[in-house]
Order: C-alpha cells, then structure tokens, then sequence
C-alpha cells in the first residue's frame, strides 16, 4: 500500500512520500474511509486524465503525452490505496533520529542535572528512540525525523531560570548541518521533523511570557513539529506551530522508590498539600506579578488553615509529602504547566489544576476530568469549600480512577519504550499526524482536482518520490 507523507503549512504543492506494505495476513486491508477517499478521487482523476488527453492529444505528440498521462495516473492510482495507521499499532512507524556532533547534547550531560529535572524530556525522548525498535536507520523509509539538541541543561546562578539564551543559536546550527549533510529537511522544508521544547513557554525560548511572545519561535522551525509542556487553549503565539503537549519529565526510579516505602493506596493524613515557590510580595521580578498572584492568595488564604499543608522551601523527600496526600495544589507558575502534575497522578494524588485555559498532556489517553479537579484563577477564594464537596461526594471515585497504573505510566518517560509509556504516547500522536495529512491530502487533492478541471491548469503536485 502507498504511504502518503506531505507538507501543507505555507506550500503551493504536495510533497509525497509512497511507501509500500501489508497487513500481517497479507491482504489490503480496505474501511470505508478509504473506499470513500477512493471512490471519489477515482472518478475525478479519470475524468480529469480523459479530458486532458482529449486536450493535448495532437499530432507527433500523442506518444508521449499519453505516456505521461498514464504514468501521472499510475501514481494518483496507487497513492489513493494509502490507510492511516492504526494510532495503537506501531509497527509501521518509523523515525529517523539523526547522528549530530557531541556538542548539541551528549556534551551537555556533563552537568548530572541535565538528564533529570524538569525538562529533561529533550534527553530522555532521544535516549528511549536511540534504543527503540521504531528507529530506522534507512532515513528514505522514515515518517519522521528527530533533531536531538539540549538547550536546558543549565540554569542560571541568579535565579533559578533556565538558561536557554543560546537555545536559537544552537538549534539554527543544527538544522543549517542536517540540511547541508542530508536533503530531507530541505525536500519539505522540515515538516517531517521533530523537536522537544521542553521549556516554560515551548520554542519560544524565554521563561518570562513577554519576553517569549516578543521574540516568538524561530522562522527556521516554523514548519516542523514540536514537543512541548507548553499549551493553552486559547490563541497564543507560543504554540502557532505544530506541536504536541508532553508531560515535564519526572524520574521513573524517584516515583517507584516513594512508592515502594508508602504504596499508593495506604492511608492519606495530609488534605491539601503544595510546597514551592510562593511569593509573600508577587511583584518580584522586572516588576512581573509570579505565579498571577494565585501562589500568593493561597498562601494568604491559607496559610493558617491546618489542613493545608503549606510550604514554601525547598525539601528533597517532598513526594514522600504527596504520596501522604489526598489532594495536591497545582498553581501555575511563569508558565501556566508544572511538573507537580505528574509527579500528583504518579503518587495518587488528586491534582488541583489552577491554571486558565492550560492544555493537559496526552488527552486522548489520560482522562483527566476524571481524575482532577480544575479551579480558576479567580475562585482560590473558594478552593477550601471545592475540596470539601469533593471529599464529601466522589472522592473515592476520583481515586479509583487515578489509582490505575496505566495512568502512571503514560506520563513518565523510561529509557527503553515501552508500551503505554510517555515516550510511546508521543508516537501515537505523532501516527496520528500521519492519518490526519493522510486526509487533509485527500481532501485537497480532490479540491484541487475539481479547480484544475474548471480552469483548465495542471494538477498541483509538486513531485512524487516512490
């Protein structure tokens, strides 16, 4: 069967990949969607090729157009018999993660922080695919192509804020020698390629919004895919790029370590827990109010109540303190993400969203209505009596939902792939993409089919690759 693979962001043509293959009983296999897709597509390209040879047919010419036309047709044909892939069978992905000098990221790991803190998602994402059984080392047979640079290894001594001033820099550098070295980034202009933006607000590159929606993402990875932690559900310019939300990355060995000392269905004595950053005086940094003021109303509100438990330095056992409780205080930020959300869903913790708009990791797996509660900004006033309604109704219900090992799973990232887990989330979205510009190119082309027959103009394929 032919494999479809095409850019569409800011394209006058179609970039087409074919690959062909099997099921494993060795039939095609034929759903209604395609036999719809080829039903249509059938009947206007046959229309379309009858008419143009009609058109072109003339004298001294006629071999060689009508070649043309078949060959033309042979393509479209075959092309048409394409199928998404399953988004939970993974067999026929294929990723390409490309071999960049030392500098753009094993380099980096001299610093023993860069492979665990909260955004050691870039290196755990590239160490799981370097040993996944969906790598391919043939990068004509890849859907996808990995560029794996570091940014986030080091922070700054001031603040705590990531360093990521060099981010640009070093990722315009990458793809100016991946496209020097290999012709794919440049034969779709890096549609097919991925990246991790692990960071505050995602491939904008700055931990402060403003800073980061004045500088925006690069030009050069408009086109591409991006993983990141960063999304909301409204317009923002930090997200105007393909991407996918992944989960801030939190050690796999820490959580099973806390919970080989206190499993997830003991006992709870803490309410309310959140320890962190929470400003007495807000207004603290270039005169930016942290976290919307939301840390510091909590903190106001109830900090002399005792069934929250409230703290505000740093404590190195602290998911010994969520493990403990029933439900853990998730407050944006700078950015409106935190990795408290995982590490609450990995320990059995109701997590307590408090951040407008804010998009979740893996949506279509995790169901998290089901095992959180979401609280606006504005009504920390009323969290206290939320929490109390919740513990008084559905409370056991939320945490037999939020008890299940798969949901633990899905948010953490192992160094081998495995099934269910974070790193194989991200390639179930990323096969989805695959079905998804499987249709879209359908649609277009039918589109463009019936728009060249009333003008008379070519079809609007720019190459075909087989």
């Amino acid at each position: 069967m032919a494999e479809l693979h095409r850019s569409i962001k800011n394209r006058k043509g179609f970039y087409v990949k074919m690959k062909f293959f099997r099921t494993k009983n060795g039939k095609q296999e034929n759903p209604f969607l395609i036999r719809y897709f080829k039903w249509i597509l059938w009947f206007s390209l046959s229309f379309y090729f009858f008419v143009k040879f009609l058109n072109n047919h003339e004298p001294g010419t006629s071999s060689l157009k009508t070649t043309m036309i078949n060959q033309s047709h042979r393509a479209l044909s075959e092309s048409i018999f394409h199928e998404p892939k399953d988004n939970h069978d993974l067999n026929d992905l294929k990723v390409y993660v490309y071999e960049l000098p030392a500098k753009y990221n094993v380099d980096w790991l001299s610093n023993p922080r860069c492979s665990n803190h909260l955004f050691a998602s870039e290196v755990a994402i590239h160490r799981a695919l370097m040993r996944s059984e969906f790598r391919t080392f043939d990068p004509t047979e890849a859907d996808f192509f990995f560029v794996p640079v570091y940014v986030s290894c080091n922070f700054s001594t001031v603040n705590g804020f990531p360093a990521i001033g060099h981010a640009r820099s070093l990722l315009s550098s990458a793809v100016e020698f991946i496209s020097s070295e290999l012709p794919f980034w440049n034969r779709s202009n890096g549609s097919d390629h991925v990246f991790v933006a692990s960071h505050d607000y995602g491939a904008c590159f700055h931990a402060m919004e403003d800073r980061a929606i004045a500088a925006g993402i690069p030009e050069f990875m408009n086109n591409s895919i991006i993983l990141q932690t960063f999304g909301v559900k409204y317009q923002h310019p930090c997200q105007n790029v393909e991407n996918i939300i992944i989960p801030p990355y939190i050690s796999p060995e820490n959580v099973q370590s806390t919970l080989l000392k206190s499993p997830i269905t003991a006992p709870r004595d803490i309410f309310a827990f959140f320890r962190g950053k929470m400003e007495v005086h807000p207004k603290n940094v270039s005169g930016r109010f942290y976290s919307k003021r939301v840390r510091t109303e909590i903190l106001r509100k109830y900090g002399n109540d005792r069934r929250f438990y409230l703290k505000r330095h740093r404590f190195a056992g602290y998911q010994s303190e969520i493990v403990r409780s029933v439900f853990c205080l998730c407050p944006l930020g700078w950015a409106p993400w935190s990795p408290r959300l995982v590490e609450s869903v990995a320990l059995g913790c109701i997590p307590v969203i408090i951040a407008d708009g804010i998009r979740l990791p893996f949506e279509s797996t995790v169901p998290w209505p089901e095992i959180s509660l979401t609280v606006r900004e504005n009504d920390v006033a009323k969290l206290s009596g939320v929490l109390d309604y919740v513990a008084a109704t559905n409370l056991s219900a939320i945490q037999r939902n939020l008890w299940d090992p798969k949901l633990r799973r899905a948010l953490l990232f192992h160094d081998d792939v495995e099934t269910g887990d974070a790193t194989w989330e991200v390639l179930v979205e990323l096969s989805k993409k695959l079905s998804s510009w499987f249709v879209v190119f359908h649609m277009e082309l039918v589109r463009g089919t019936v728009a060249d027959l009333a003008s008379g103009d070519r079809l609007n394929v720019s190459s075909w690759d087989t």
